[in-house]
């Protein structure tokens, strides 16, 4: 199940009250890609290399995420690079690690991507992670475009006007999860929530709507990045008897769970997109049957074409097999934008110059062409017209904080295998 959601465009924002109204179907992408015919087409613009750099999770504590991310960009590397005949844009991505707040490889990383010249760096997953380096990197003129940061926080960042994310703010993930808790028949809640601007966010937003739904938070203890014993937080909550738990974490879950099974019913446990994740069998005991959680995005369902595509690009490569898919739609989508963007600014490198086109190509100036692939969207562009990408994410529609106005949120249900798939309920 995914809920769709638009957002307001106004700088500051609030979410409308109606959210829970909503129809609960899939986004579903049309084939509206429009080829330009040759005599539209300009033909070949001189030959130049876009260098994209990636500061995402290698290591810490969502390193999970990095697999699918990394294969996103790259998928998508490989199919603008595929058109360099027909649009002289080559893209090269030199990959790098983002780390966290705690081993900070971001420290060594950042500098290391901005010293190879690139335009553009697409990372964090974390939004506290990203917020360590933000400055850094817009100050040297350089783009920083996250797939998966959604702390409300940089709606009102200063950022010179080169922050982009093509995920959606927690203003909609904590709206959904908080009246999805509430739905479900439970009036009262606790959470143990990540200390930083991702998971205190997130957290406001799902109390919030919760409490809005006439339930009650009862306990909501906070944990720092790099903690490994979470005795207290979950004694804690578990003190205070509530109907649910929502955990609001990274990879950590994997050490709070064993802390739960036979003390919490499973099917009263809600994720979110920082610890959605396919556990398998990492687990010696307990059962994740019946638990919820919400990922922004639409469902993994519906874009299985695009997942059965990075597969076998993955498989081509000789990487390892992907074992999640979160936020790898948001960085193939990331990649082309940044590719579109560029090319809609004459062919320029310059991050700011490519910044200025990014809420065009993304359809935020309401005057472009619908296209669904790089290849159509580049012929567009190349014969001069406007484009208006439609990502496998979504229509991404930035607005002028370079936020997307559309999204979906995906909600979902583990099964027997510890692994979860698209909720139907």
């Amino acid at each position: 199940m995914s809920v769709f959601a638009k957002a307001p465009t106004s700088r500051t924002r609030t979410i409308g009250a109606g959210i829970a109204l909503l129809a609960t179907s899939a986004l579903v992408l049309s084939g509206c890609a429009t080829t330009a015919t040759p005599e539209e087409t300009a033909g070949p613009v001189t030959d130049y290399t876009l260098k994209i750099g990636t500061a995402l999770p290698q290591t810490g504590n969502l390193a999970f995420l990095g697999p699918p991310e990394e294969a996103g960009v790259a998928y998508a590397a490989s199919q603008i690079n595929a058109a360099t005949a027909d649009t002289g844009l080559t893209v090269d991505v030199t990959y790098g690690d983002s780390g966290n707040t705690d081993n900070k490889a971001y420290e060594t990383e950042i500098p290391r991507l901005l010293g190879a010249g690139v335009s553009a760096i697409i990372g964090a997953a974390s939004s506290g992670t990203s917020l360590q380096f933000i400055d850094q990197v817009v100050g040297a003129g350089v783009i920083q475009f996250s797939p998966a940061n959604t702390s409300d926080a940089f709606t009102t960042y200063d950022d010179d006007g080169l922050y982009f994310r093509t995920a959606p703010s927690d203003t909609l993930q904590g709206e959904v999860l908080g009246n999805l808790i509430a739905e479900d028949g439970n009036q009262t809640l606790g959470l143990i929530v990540l200390n930083d601007s991702y998971g205190t966010g997130l957290a406001k937003y799902v109390t919030e709507a919760f409490e809005a739904a006439g339930g009650t938070v009862v306990a909501a203890p906070t944990y720092n990045t790099g903690d490994t014993v979470f005795d207290s937080q979950i004694s804690e909550v578990l003190a205070a008897a509530p109907d649910a738990i929502a955990l609001i974490t990274f990879d950590e879950v994997s050490t709070i769970l064993p802390g739960l099974f036979g003390k919490f019913p499973s099917d009263k446990l809600y994720f979110v997109d920082g610890n959605l994740k396919n556990f398998g069998d990492a687990f010696a005991a307990g059962s994740l049957t019946g638990a919820k959680g919400t990922l922004p995005g639409l469902s993994i369902d519906s874009i299985k074409s695009f997942t059965d595509e990075l597969d076998a690009f993955v498989a081509s490569e000789g990487t390892p097999a992907l074992e999640d898919y979160s936020y790898a739609a948001e960085s193939f989508d990331a990649t082309i934008l940044l590719a579109l963007a560029s090319l809609a600014a004459g062919g320029s490198t310059d991050g700011k110059t490519i910044a200025a086109k990014l809420q065009e190509v993304s359809g935020g100036s309401g005057d472009g062409e619908k296209c669904t692939t790089f290849a159509d969207c580049a012929a567009i562009i190349v014969g001069g017209g406007v484009a208006d990408y439609d990502g496998i994410s979504g229509p991404i529609t930035f607005d002028e904080v370079g936020d997307p106005t559309e999204a979906s949120i995906g909600i979902y249900q583990y099964g027997e295998d510890n692994n979860y798939a698209a909720y139907n309920g």
